[in-house]
């Protein structure tokens, strides 16, 4: 299980997914589809859309990786989780042939979705990778549109060490003819998005060379932005439940999908609202479709905030959301995984903050004495301590009314507080 042990439990192969779809009886033919890929934002950007067909009135299915309480919040509906009894019967159900097939936790989960999908008859899924995209267990299906956030350095020591390698592998999911929304045009990646929809026929659009999106203030639970598209003002004080600075790319691709998208939903005979469900569904963002752990606050005596940036892209971008956050001293809860260097990560974080250094409680932890040691080498001084549960305690206990707490640097660390 990647989730939990690390890349010794990744398989770069489709074979297992084809065949257990097979058995199913395809499921993943039966459903339209939006298929997301990308280094970071791929998580935002499946919610939000998700969160937008539900406002229309659409049947939505939504599946992510990884998850932070409970294994049921990979697969929803309408933002609500899969029934545990659905998991219990398909697991019995299915068992015999997959101590025959013996597929990987996310390929087993990823034939559960969709069978559950084909059988709620959901009207679309929204389908995150888990990894890369050429090879990824999702890759099995032919979307109406396919998004690739962005891209930057992570799991370099499975998808390519170079930001090309890593382009051409979440390339992987441009099928034949289907559109493909890129997010952020960089001069190392976007040759490679070209070069492929150009072999593939596919129309590309690049989000960030259309759409635009200026915040102009921020409430207790909204981000207010105006949005520009071609320049021209194509929503006006735009409200977002989320106030992570980062989301205002992954709103401007969603917006960009959304264009696209809508033209080609109406082929199918679902022509529903969908300009008054983007602002109902932005508006109502978390409870449409139960958002977790990014840019979160989860307490206010004393501040609390958490946030499951976990590589250089999305911790440089997190931190430069926080240095916008304000507060009299930071103390930081930070923890990471024990399968890449630190180092990176580390050296983005705030000199001037006091550190409270844990290790998750999975196999691929990184060891807190460890991650401190590296710390104190990059500036960054503070202690170890043996549970996330434990290092946030030390630091609300630090913490005067006007300090503010800041738990991050991996997901699974932000799953044991939230």
């Amino acid at each position: 299980m990647f989730q939990r042990i690390g890349p010794a439990a990744f398989k770069k192969d489709l074979t297992n997914t084809l065949a257990l779809c097979e058995h199913l009886g395809q499921p993943h033919r039966q459903v339209p589809c939006i298929h997301i890929a990308g280094t970071n934002g791929k998580g935002s950007t499946a919610h939000m859309l998700s969160a937008i067909f539900t406002a229309a009135g659409y049947k939505t299915g939504l599946y992510t990786s990884p998850h932070y309480r409970d294994f049921r919040e990979r697969i929803k509906i309408n933002g609500e989780l899969m029934p545990k009894r659905f998991v219990v019967d398909f697991v019995r159900k299915h068992k015999d042939f997959a101590e025959q097939l013996k597929p990987s936790f996310f390929e087993w989960t990823v034939g559960l979705a969709f069978d559950y999908f084909a059988k709620q008859k959901v009207d679309i899924a929204i389908i995150e990778t888990g990894l890369g995209g050429r090879l990824d267990s999702t890759n099995v299906i032919t979307p109406l549109l396919s998004i690739i956030t962005n891209i930057s350095y992570d799991h370099q020591n499975m998808l390519g060490d170079t930001l090309p390698l890593i382009a051409g592998e979440k390339a992987g999911i441009i099928k034949p003819g289907v559109p493909v929304v890129i997010g952020e045009t960089h001069p190392e990646s976007a040759p490679v998005f070209i070069e492929k929809a150009k072999l593939e026929g596919s129309p590309i659009v690049f989000s960030d060379q259309h759409f635009e999106a200026k915040l102009l203030k921020k409430t207790e639970s909204h981000a207010i932005y105006d949005v520009f598209l071609d320049k021209k003002l194509r929503y006006e004080q735009l409200a977002v439940n989320h106030l992570g600075d980062y989301q205002r790319q992954n709103l401007c691709t969603v917006l960009q999908a959304m264009e696209l998208v809508v033209p080609l939903f109406a082929k199918l005979n679902k022509t529903k609202a969908m300009q008054a469900a983007i602002l109902t569904g932005l508006h109502d963002l978390k409870r449409l479709s139960n958002f977790l752990g990014r840019w979160e606050f989860i307490s206010q005596s004393p501040r609390v905030l958490c946030d499951s940036a976990h590589n250089e892209d999305g911790i440089k971008k997190a931190m430069e959301g926080l240095g916008r956050v304000p507060y009299e001293k930071l103390h930081f809860v930070f923890g990471t995984v024990n399968d890449k260097s630190p180092d990176k990560v580390l050296s983005y974080l705030p000199k001037d903050a006091t550190y409270y250094f844990a290790k998750a409680n999975i196999p691929r932890g990184f060891d807190a004495q460890q991650l401190s040691e590296a710390a104190k080498a990059q500036g960054l001084l503070g202690r170890a301590y043996t549970s996330v549960r434990r290092a946030l305690a030390a630091a609300k206990r630090s913490a005067k009314p006007n300090d503010l707490v800041f738990v991050g640097g991996s997901i699974f660390v932000v799953a044991e507080v939230i």
